[in-house]
């Protein structure tokens, strides 16, 4: 997903008059995206000066949802939902998103889903995996029917609800990779006749190495600079 400095600014002025302590509260299971999309989400939100809520590991860890993330979401102008592969696998994160639909239902709480690497249409009809999560949670509950009906009808509401959708697998291709490339070439070429050593770092915020797309790209782009910079290159 791509924050716009015109979208961002529009997005302030709309939340500049909100009472909310937060502007965003962030609903995702911990274990498929915390390491990965959504460290890169909220640390984008952050930059752009959006004032984002998420739990951390030692809140996750308990039993029953905390009463500090029902707190959150009601005090937060909107929620990014980031419905990954196993988010209704967890009754902590249904309880979440069961929260959020209520406030949206009740005083027009915003609601933002990301669909990362899951079909919506699963969600509204509750079929393939997430039918397989609902179920085993039905059986582990069945004498609270309510509970569990109530995070079936806020699946399939949310899943209405148009969001961005993204996919690992769907390309290969890194958003600017290319002119970073290009620069690169540029001061590394520094004549073939040199016998100067190159040494070239590559770093990122954590998690790139659990992304397949960007796993391949980095091997890729050694094996490039490798070929191009046989002489010398570390």
């Amino acid at each position: 997903m791509i924050i716009s400095s015109s979208s961002t600014t529009s997005y302030s002025s709309s939340t500049s008059n909100s009472r909310g302590k937060y502007d965003v509260f962030l609903s995702f299971r911990g274990e498929d995206t915390r390491k990965n999309f959504t460290d890169h989400l909220y640390e984008a939100l952050k930059r752009r000066g959006i004032i984002t809520f998420r739990d951390d590991d030692k809140l996750e860890a308990g039993e029953a949802i905390a009463p500090e993330l029902f707190k959150a979401i009601q005090e937060s102008w909107c929620s990014i939902i980031v419905f990954s592969e196993t988010y209704a696998s967890s009754s902590w994160c249904l309880e979440e998103l069961s929260e959020i639909v209520k406030q949206k239902n009740e005083r027009g709480h915003k609601v933002f889903p990301i669909f990362y690497g899951v079909d919506p249409s699963d969600l509204r009809k509750q079929t393939g995996k997430v039918g397989e999560a609902l179920t085993r949670h039905e059986e582990n509950l069945k004498e609270n029917k309510e509970k569990t009906q109530r995070w079936r009808i806020a699946l399939a509401q949310v899943a209405n609800i148009k969001g961005w959708h993204l996919n690992d697998s769907a390309s290969n291709d890194m958003i600017g990779i290319k002119s970073r490339f290009e620069e690169l070439h540029c001061k590394l070429d520094m004549g073939d006749e040199d016998d100067l050593v190159r040494v070239i770092g590559i770093c990122g915020m954590g998690g790139i190495e659990m992304q397949p797309n960007g796993e391949a790209q980095l091997r890729d782009s050694k094996e490039i600079l490798t070929r191009k910079y046989s002489t010398g290159f570390k």
